[in-house]
């Protein structure tokens, strides 16, 4: 049954109340945090760079208690697309001949030291950036990152910016991803015990890929009607985002807080500068 368990590959949005030194800091603080990693992440092209920063990950997760196993368990549903884009990038990766260190070449795919690197690079990029996210939401609980990001963007409030909604939207998008995995898990169920060939690791990859397109329908269908449920809900309850509104959620920022941000701004600023 274990093949039917989908939610165990969907940690991204589950928080984990380990009580650590960054659970106890301001939510801004570590809102802000992970917005400094996921700036640098991106705009560094630096494969040394990107291994440092696994590093400081790495540290991270010990210093909020979350075992390093639960968190590369995100790396697992992605990793194939990541492989693909890297072999892509490795064997289509256009380079000078004259500055570059050809290894192989055949007709017109060829392999060299700066797309091996290239390759290298994308993964380690994109572990990075799926590492961040997902201590920020273990760390992060779906109130506190509302009421921090309300807080963070209410100067744009007040010149017109609809921020809340933009809120409400990560709000409810952190909310479907547990329950698309469950939705998934009762559909797939359902199905093998009509018989359906679910989880056969036997056939082609054609074959398998087929196995999924059953999937797909109806949990787009649920997703929906899951989706108009909730909109209905918010509109029966006069739910506004315009109007003025208040919140028992209080958040007090002190000197751990500024030093936590500075540190972080530091080390994503020496990973721009590597």
């Amino acid at each position: 049954m274990n093949q039917f368990e989908f939610l165990r590959y969907v940690n991204l949005g589950q928080y984990l109340p380990t009580n650590s030194w960054i659970h106890r800091l301001d939510v801004r603080a570590r809102i802000l945090a992970a917005v400094f990693l996921l700036l640098s992440l991106t705009l560094t092209g630096r494969p040394v760079a990107l291994v440092i920063a696994m590093f400081g990950l790495l540290a991270l997760l010990s210093l909020a208690r979350i075992p390093w196993a639960y968190a590369f368990r995100n790396l697992l549903p992605p990793l194939p697309f990541l492989l693909l884009l890297a072999v892509l990038q490795v064997f289509f990766n256009p380079r000078p001949v004259d500055t570059d260190i050809l290894i192989f070449r055949w007709h017109w795919i060829s392999v060299s030291m700066m797309s091996l690197l290239a390759g290298v690079t994308l993964l380690l990029r994109f572990s990075a950036l799926i590492l961040t996210l997902s201590l920020a939401t273990y760390c992060i609980s779906t109130s506190e990152m509302i009421h921090g990001l309300e807080s963070l963007l209410s100067p744009l409030q007040r010149v017109g910016i609809p921020t809340r909604m933009f809120v409400m939207m990560i709000q409810v998008m952190l909310r479907f991803l547990p329950f698309l995995a469950l939705a998934a898990e009762r559909i797939a169920k359902a199905q093998a015990s009509r018989g359906a060939q679910w989880g056969s690791r036997r056939g082609s990859l054609i074959q398998r890929a087929r196995q999924v397109v059953p999937l797909l329908v109806p949990l787009f269908l649920t997703g929906l009607h899951r989706a108009e449920n909730l909109a209905l809900a918010m509109e029966a309850r006069g739910y506004d985002s315009e109007s003025p509104h208040t919140s028992l959620f209080v958040m007090h920022f002190s000197w751990r807080d500024a030093t936590a941000i500075i540190m972080v701004f530091v080390f994503s600023l020496a990973l721009l500068l590597v």
